[in-house]
């Protein structure tokens, strides 16, 4: 084993280094919220990756959850010196492309348009602002369909000539675990529905057929909650 192939060991942690395709160093991480990016990040950055972070959620609903969500991720992008790129929260453009489907369910046509519409815009700015990969912090989340998040990222990524999707699982390795530990180290705040109002209005009517009280948006962080976490 070569010494460029060794593991990174960090602390109590120790890690593969990661390679980007095509052996390149500069990535357009698009970050769904600091929970899932967390992980992802400190992963890169073990790696000597060149990343940006790129936010871009217009599903995101109601608008302060999206400002709880994007500030916790300002706030570990800047602790590690990471550039972040906030972009529009066009939330008209994201309720008029689900319209009809707002009685979809999770995993299902809803979220492959989200995933569609979010990574075109991830694209565009990779490809104008020469980022030869990009990849995305949603994956690691065991809530999510990994097939269809990647088949997202590579629809929008061949797009473009000179860009790849990179579809590195950042579940394995003990990354679900990680995820959770840096989540507790930093405090982050702790969302309890994926993001659209729709998932809102779903995640509470199965709250309230448990008898469980609806969701209160700013609640629940992370190392401070008396619930126990469920990402």
């Amino acid at each position: 084993m070569s010494d460029a192939d060794k593991p990174i060991k960090e602390g109590p942690v120790q890690r593969p280094i990661l390679t980007p395709p095509g052996g390149e160093k500069k990535v357009l991480l698009h970050s769904c919220c600091a929970p899932c990016s967390g992980e992802v990040m400190e992963a890169m950055t073990a790696s000597g990756i060149d990343y940006t972070i790129f936010f871009y959620n217009p599903n995101i609903h109601p608008e302060r959850e999206y400002l709880l969500r994007k500030d916790e991720n300002i706030r570990f992008a800047d602790k590690h010196g990471i550039p972040f790129v906030d972009a529009d929260y066009d939330k008209d453009n994201w309720f008029a492309r689900a319209r009809g489907m707002e009685w979809e369910p999770e995993r299902g046509a809803r979220c492959t348009m989200c995933f569609d519409m979010r990574f075109e815009r991830t694209a565009l700015y990779a490809h104008e602002n020469g980022f030869p990969v990009m990849t995305s912090s949603l994956g690691i989340s065991r809530w999510k369909d990994m097939n269809q998040i990647n088949g997202s990222g590579k629809r929008a990524a061949g797009r473009y000539d000179g860009l790849s999707y990179w579809e590195f699982n950042w579940r394995k390795g003990g990354g679900s675990a990680r995820m959770i530990e840096i989540s507790k180290r930093e405090e982050f705040y702790q969302q309890e529905y994926c993001g659209c109002v729709y998932s809102l209005r779903d995640t509470n009517q199965h709250r309230r057929n448990q008898g469980r009280e609806p969701i209160v948006l700013g609640k629940q962080y992370y190392g401070r909650s008396t619930e126990p976490e469920k990402d």
